[in-house]
């Protein structure tokens, strides 16, 4: 998988995905892209960018030993608006929702070699992810402007230890609704989470899609829960009508059959899992979807499944909300014999059993929620994130809309050199080195960064005076209140 920008920065960005196992030989080069946005570049600027990207996985593996790799090539215009490491994390992203939906792509292939059944996957999935990202008719990736976020990681609700024990009852209950069969639960307030029985890669994948999808701020059509970027703009309704109609001529060129090309070829049948506004809330609490289809001379539509990555065990995906809670519940396939009317049954024992303890946790949680900006520290704009468990909190996104754009620009800067740094360790075999970088900026903000123990404190002061000591002393009395004194030097 390979992101990779032009030689300028007004140039397109490239995404591609490609089988080094195809295409060897001379004249069928072309057989081994998978998928490549934007699909009409020529098919010379095509292999150009696959066949350097070949190389440098060549390579790394040679180098290092790795058999999966995200390349990312970037150009010297852009250093300042990207960070390698954020885009790297959009790949794994969307290479991991990928997985968690359709399984590994590598089995997709093996199922039907002559590559219609994977490409048509991918360019559904690819084409609906990246709908997310543009801003008019113009792809946005991640840039300097959300230096302040972490990919790939989750945000917890703080909650008292009272909540804590209602919201274990209500996981057991939960549960327990499905019998003997072992089930999963994961429990949502706003974009929070709140509990998890998952383990923490399918935590972060499932907590990545309700945030996009399936919280209330992603069911309602006048909020985006994906970025703050996005709020005022309309790519985020794009249909998937429009994707097709705008795309679809394009992407039969990659064959001159229209049978074998993804949009030609209508007899695969494609789930199209990041779809917009085709989730919704019915009557009795449970989201529902049409995404998944329907059984044969049945209304009601098939209940979504899920795979997951620790277990490789396919999951059906029951989501409950009530008001700002999301309940989502994860049934073993294997487990319901009788198919759509056992996850039915489900339902019903969860309605009969639970749905009193999700009213009261729900009110419990919302007394206690602060709003959005409850994790807003005065004076600075901050993010903490810790490596071990994927977690990361944040200044809330009003809040960094705040900082100057210089500011911003040398933070991107800075968590560069700290990505570089990390690197190093790695390779060194130092993986708990600590690291402390501290900057002024061109418009005299103090910019920190703070790493030790697999934790990390990115901290911007544009309101500090002019002592290197003053900004010192700050990250002190911020670790010791929000972070128990993790990131102190004593």
């Amino acid at each position: 998988m390979v992101l990779s920008s032009g030689s300028n920065a007004s140039e397109a960005v490239k995404l591609c995905v490609f089988d080094l196992r195809r295409g060897q030989n001379e004249g069928e080069e072309l057989d081994k892209i998978l998928f490549f946005h934007p699909a009409d570049l020529p098919f010379t600027t095509q292999l150009s960018v696959i066949g350097l990207s070949e190389g440098l996985i060549t390579f790394t593996r040679l180098l290092l030993g790795r058999s999966f790799l995200h390349v990312v090539e970037k150009n010297k215009e852009s250093e300042a608006i990207w960070r390698i490491d954020a885009l790297r994390r959009v790949l794994k992203e969307v290479h991991s929702l990928f997985m968690m939906f359709h399984g590994s792509v590598r089995t997709l292939i093996d199922k039907e070699p002559t590559g219609g059944l994977v490409r048509t996957h991918l360019y559904y999935f690819f084409m609906d992810y990246l709908s997310d990202f543009f801003i008019g008719k113009k792809l946005q990736l991640p840039n300097f402007r959300d230096s302040l976020k972490e990919r790939g990681t989750v945000q917890m609700l703080t909650v008292g230890r009272e909540a804590a024990i209602d919201v274990q009852s209500l996981v057991r209950v939960l549960e327990s609704c499905a019998g003997n069969s072992k089930c999963y639960s994961l429990t949502m307030f706003q974009d929070l989470l709140v509990s998890t029985t998952l383990s923490p890669d399918d935590t972060v994948n499932l907590f990545t899609y309700a945030v996009l999808r399936l919280t209330p701020q992603a069911l309602s059509s006048m909020a985006s829960s994906w970025s703050y970027l996005h709020k005022e703009s309309t790519a985020c309704n794009t249909s998937a009508g429009a994707v097709m109609a705008n795309s679809s001529p394009s992407v039969d060129q990659y064959y001159n059959s229209g049978d074998t090309s993804p949009i030609g070829n209508r007899s695969y049948h494609v789930v199209r899992p990041l779809q917009h506004d085709k989730w919704s809330k019915g009557k009795d609490g449970f989201l529902v979807s049409n995404i998944w289809g329907a059984e044969f001379g049945c209304p009601i539509p098939t209940s979504p499944t899920i795979w997951l990555k620790q277990t490789e065990e396919r999951m059906y995906l029951c989501a409950y909300q009530l008001r700002s809670l999301t309940v989502i519940l994860l049934i073993p396939v294997s487990s319901v014999l009788d198919g759509e009317q056992g996850i039915a049954m489900v339902k019903r024992q969860i309605l009969e059993n639970a749905s009193l303890k999700m009213f009261w946790v729900e009110e419990k949680l919302s007394r206690g929620w602060g709003g959005e900006n409850a994790y807003h520290v005065s004076g600075c704009r901050y993010l903490l994130v810790d490596g071990d468990r994927n977690i990361s909190r944040a200044s809330p996104p009003g809040k960094v809309t705040t900082l100057t754009k210089d500011s911003l620009i040398a933070l991107s800067k800075l968590r560069e050199e700290v990505d570089s740094e990390k690197i190093r360790a790695i390779s060194g075999l130092d993986h708990e080195k600590d690291l402390e970088v501290c900057i002024r900026a061109k418009n005299n903000a103090w910019l920190i960064a703070r790493l030790t123990r697999g934790k990390e404190l990115y901290m911007v002061l544009e309101k500090a005076n002019e002592t290197l000591l003053y900004a010192s002393d700050a990250v002190e009395k911020f670790s010791d209140r929000y972070c128990n004194g993790a990131f102190s030097l004593e």
